[in-house]
């Protein structure tokens, strides 16, 4: 098999032992390489193998990807406005699911939900939708 840090050619599955996979991932984690420059040093084809290692091995969470600095900062007003429009959008599209849901319910089992929802004080979501 040879010396694995050695190896610029293209591997197969069947080459990787659970020390070399480990070896990778402890260089990863210790941030001498990223996980893409593992790929490319050690010829490793799959786009997603070293990740799949170091969810596996690592000592890391590897699951959630990492924040960027971009992401740490305070949001702008602009950022934060369309944040809160797509939150609204995907709200109105919810409460469109949810009455149309109460409006099939009432009308295949023949149950009265909406007036009991509007008797509870909850009003007609539907009109002020629109």
């Amino acid at each position: 098999m040879g010396n694995p840090t050695k190896s610029i050619s293209k591997r197969t599955q069947r080459d990787y032992t659970i020390a070399f996979k480990l070896a990778v991932v402890e260089q990863v984690e210790k941030g001498e390489l990223t996980y893409k420059q593992a790929q490319a040093k050690y010829g490793i084809q799959g786009r997603s193998t070293v990740l799949v290692w170091l969810r596996k091995h690592g000592r890391q969470d590897w699951y959630r990807p990492r924040l960027t600095l971009m992401t740490i900062s305070n949001p702008t007003p602009e950022q934060q406005i369309k944040e809160l429009e797509r939150k609204l959008e995907d709200e109105k599209v919810r409460n469109l699911v949810l009455n149309e849901m109460i409006d099939y319910i009432d009308t295949t089992q023949g149950t009265q939900l909406r007036k009991k929802l509007v008797d509870m004080g909850l009003g007609n979501s539907r009109a002020k939708l629109k």
